[in-house]
């Protein structure tokens, strides 16, 4: 399963750990925090890029994250950074009307570092990963159905896009085949069931990754709605940062990195006006594109990091266009949405 902010050493006793995030060197580079600067960390997690970049300079950190086990073991660093550092439980998705609701009207820089975290993924309880048996829950917040809720109530057809699309599984209609009729035997209510359930139908070999992971990954991807929230948050940065601020986005997944890559394409490349409609004037561009292609992590942290393989980071710059008002067409896959899958049935 793709991981993202958090992935290092495990939480340390009264505080986070130590750890290095993915690709935190080459963050710094682009976000290039200055002393006096106001930068968002979108993605809290393990505390990792706000760490560093409270370290970097004389910064004002406001962290955002939706779980909130992530905000209170931020606590300790929040205490350490002498007011410099604020934290907020929240979807990254609101980031501009959180930082508006704490008295700025622009920001410096925003980070997003987009995934599960290794501490969701290490807690049997939260229902992430199919390596601990426990309660197939999956909500990043908490709030709203359930992995368990999602695979009880969805159509074969439903979890068929789903998984096909969100986990780009070949299998994904005997996948859904097998979580329908065996959610009409008993229900599925843990890991460790919904994982046995996909085994038998996906078939690996020995080097493989585990035949569960694809299925997982989709569920997580779509109880969260995590491309929604990604495409909101991306329009919530353009509307927040001032000119000359800086976006950057690392992400673990191939629709993660599309949608980063579609937005700064929409926002940052010339359109010419066609001759054939001279009145459709060119909109103005509202970021100037910092990675031509994206950044990835060199052998040295692979190797360190098993978990950094999949990064991908890209970066943009903000002009001083006015923020667009309608969101980029195209970046978001088609999908049932949660609420029909809930009311759909079998």
């Amino acid at each position: 399963m793709m991981t993202g902010r958090g992935a290092g050493q495990p939480e340390a006793a009264g505080g986070l750990a130590h750890h290095v995030p993915v690709l935190v060197r080459r963050v710094l580079d682009h976000l290039a925090p200055r002393d006096g600067a106001i930068i968002i960390d979108g993605t809290f997690g393990a505390g990792g890029y706000t760490r560093a970049i409270l370290a970097a300079a004389q910064t004002r950190v406001i962290a955002l994250d939706r779980d909130p086990s992530a905000i209170s073991r931020g606590a300790a660093l929040a205490a350490e950074s002498a007011g410099r550092l604020n934290l907020v439980q929240e979807r990254f998705a609101n980031l501009d009307a959180v930082v508006r609701a704490q008295g700025h009207d622009a920001v410096d820089g925003v980070v997003l570092d987009i995934g599960v975290s290794s501490m969701q993924l290490d807690t049997a309880e939260r229902g992430f990963s199919f390596r601990l048996d426990g309660p197939l829950d999956m909500r990043m917040g908490g709030e709203g159905p359930s992995a368990a809720d999602v695979v009880a109530a969805a159509s074969e057809r439903d979890l068929t896009a789903v998984i096909a699309t969100l986990g780009e599984e070949r299998f994904a209609r005997g996948v859904a085949r097998a979580i329908v009729r065996g959610g009409g035997e008993a229900p599925i209510r843990t890991t460790r069931e919904l994982a046995d359930v996909v085994a038998r139908v996906v078939r690996t070999r020995p080097g493989d990754i585990h035949p569960a992971t694809r299925t997982f990954q989709a569920l997580r991807m779509f109880v969260n709605d995590e491309l929604g929230e990604l495409a909101a948050a991306l329009a919530a940065a353009e509307r927040i940062l001032k000119p000359g601020g800086r976006l950057v986005v690392v992400s673990f997944h191939s629709l993660e990195d599309r949608v980063v890559k579609s937005f700064l394409a929409d926002r940052g490349t010339a359109v010419g006006v066609s001759r054939h409609q001279p009145e459709a004037a060119a909109k103005p561009l509202t970021f100037r594109v910092l990675t031509k292609r994206p950044v990835t992590p060199d052998e040295q942290e692979i190797a360190e990091n098993p978990r950094a393989r999949s990064a991908k980071l890209r970066a943009g710059e903000r002009t001083d266009a006015a923020a667009r008002d309608e969101a980029p067409g195209g970046l978001l896959p088609r999908l049932p949405s949660l609420p029909d899958v809930m009311r759909g049935g079998r």
